[in-house]
């Protein structure tokens, strides 16, 4: 109780700050329930459709708390759909999105790659790559370069880009006093824009598959139509140019990087506001190697993860359990790690995880909501009657944008869209492949700028910094790579027939 008031005394705005909190929140929680009061059921909600998303946006804007955010409009979703009976719906959401098989195979990959990094990270191996990095690398820009190629060189998939490169290249960054928004805006720039200008991504199996099944190509041909839009996915290779100049220092630091650099070179790369987990070993952790065969006990899993992901088509879950199984056995038969060492360090890599997976669950949630509202469905009839054949792929290109930066869903709005967008492109007579390029475009933008999105959430917590310091920093290239392709789009749409 003294404690409890010592601490009125020493902030005596504190209850006012409390109350007048709620009494916004209670405002803003009346006017999404007049408007499900005010709604017909036989009507579709219109524009009203994209309130909780801009409501997300916002309050994440003043909080830079995406979950706390995610959670709000979540909230206010459910009140538009179900006026004060939310409890139900929302259990009911919940159990759906957890069912989700694609959210299924996120958490165990999350959870399992977030393992195999502590794993590597605890019998010093990761240390030793560091260590030999060091001594490659003699300056800044170097380390800036070296990271966006290992990068490139990593485009299975986009979650082995965030997590393996990050944890493999931040010591390097933070010994030259790189800030940790630097690190994961390279990160993040390598991860969906290379994945989906590369056939061999899970991007590009996803994506094959999605094509044949609307009927844009037979059974076993999608992959060739996708491969004939890669020229065309003109974000994927926008964004890739951006981050490069970056990197070599063509273009600078301004918004929110500059000023995070100068924190960093000032001696403090990770970002106050970081609330995730940084692993942290023990002296006595593992059993010394030396620098050979520590780089060995490196590259085995990471050539291993690699490979494995492309010999099971492309599944990342079932490279990674096939690489932490020969890992712990690696690392066991050395004496490098006990046995009860690495299943403590897979748990507490799934721990670390914890509270980027809770960000992406609720997008996930989000995502059903805005799906009920029917918002992605609005705004593509919204913009039906301007769709030209020469301005196709440019609306194309930023209606999407918008739709995926909106939801964070890179791969699941396409379900939705391709059905409605390919039949217009058809009726135009568009360049079906400059159509998907411009599909595929505006999923790379989405996934990269959005500041819940998996891959942003992921490139954040493996570099070790908080995912709206990260989307702060990274949106002004974002758009910058966003301008360059919109140009690209409008001038192909005018030049293609």
């Amino acid at each position: 109780m003294e404690e409890t008031m010592s601490v009125l005394k020493d902030n005596p705005q504190r209850p006012k700050l409390n109350l007048l909190s709620l009494s916004v929140a209670a405002g803003i929680c009346l006017v999404f329930w007049l408007l499900a009061v005010t709604h017909d059921p036989n009507e579709s909600w219109g524009i009203i459709s994209v309130l909780p998303t801009i409501f997300v946006l916002a309050v994440a804007i003043y909080s830079r708390k995406p979950f706390e955010s995610l959670l709000a409009g979540c909230v206010a979703g459910y009140i538009m759909l179900h006026k004060t009976d939310i409890v139900t719906p929302f259990c009911d959401g919940i159990s759906t999105v957890l069912g989700n098989e694609t959210i299924i195979w996120i958490v165990l990959v999350c959870g399992l790659m977030g393992g195999l990094i502590t794993l590597l990270e605890l019998s010093g191996c990761l240390g030793s790559f560091s260590q030999w990095l060091q001594g490659k690398i003699k300056s800044r820009k170097q380390s800036l370069v070296t990271t966006f190629i290992i990068g490139l060189v990593v485009f299975i998939d986009d979650y082995l880009n965030c997590l393996a490169v990050s944890s493999a290249m931040k010591k390097l960054t933070d010994y030259y006093n790189v800030s940790r928004e630097k690190l994961s805006f390279i990160i993040d720039s390598t991860a969906a824009p290379m994945c989906v200008i590369v056939p061999i991504s899970t991007w590009a199996v996803f994506f094959a598959g999605l094509l044949e099944e609307n009927g844009l190509a037979e059974a076993g041909e999608g992959m060739s139509l996708y491969i004939s839009s890669i020229p065309y996915m003109a974000y994927g290779w926008c964004a890739l140019l951006v981050v490069f100049l970056v990197c070599i220092g063509v273009i600078g630091d301004f918004g929110p990087m500059k000023k995070a650099e100068k924190r960093a070179k000032e001696g403090q790369p990770i970002p106050d506001d970081f609330i995730g987990q940084e692993i942290e070993v023990p002296m006595n952790a593992g059993k010394q190697v030396s620098m050979g065969m520590g780089m060995l006990n490196f590259f085995l899993p990471m050539i291993l993860l690699i490979g494995s992901t492309v010999y099971y088509e492309i599944d990342l879950l079932r490279g990674v359990v096939l690489t932490l199984a020969v890992t712990v056995l690696l690392y066991y038969a050395q004496g490098i790690l006990s046995f009860n060492d690495q299943v403590k360090g897979l748990f507490t890599g799934f721990e670390i995880m914890f509270y980027p997976l809770s960000t992406v669950f609720a997008g996930f949630l989000l995502k059903d909501i805005n799906d009920s509202l029917g918002m992605t469905q609005y705004i593509i009839n919204g913009v039906t009657p301007f769709m030209t054949h020469e301005l196709l792929p440019a609306i194309v290109f930023v209606v999407m944008a918008f739709v995926v930066f909106g939801t964070a869903s890179s791969w699941g709005v396409f379900i939705i869209a391709i059905p409605i967008v390919v039949p217009i492109a058809i009726s135009v007579d568009a360049n079906i492949p400059l159509v998907i390029g411009a599909l595929l475009s505006a999923s790379s933008f989405g996934s990269h700028a959005c500041f819940f999105s998996d891959s942003t959430v992921l490139a954040a917590q493996g570099a070790g910094c908080s995912p709206m310091a990260h989307a702060f920093s990274q949106i002004p290239y974002a758009m910058i790579g966003a301008t360059l392709a919109l140009i690209t789009f409008l001038v192909l749409g005018y030049t293609l027939s």
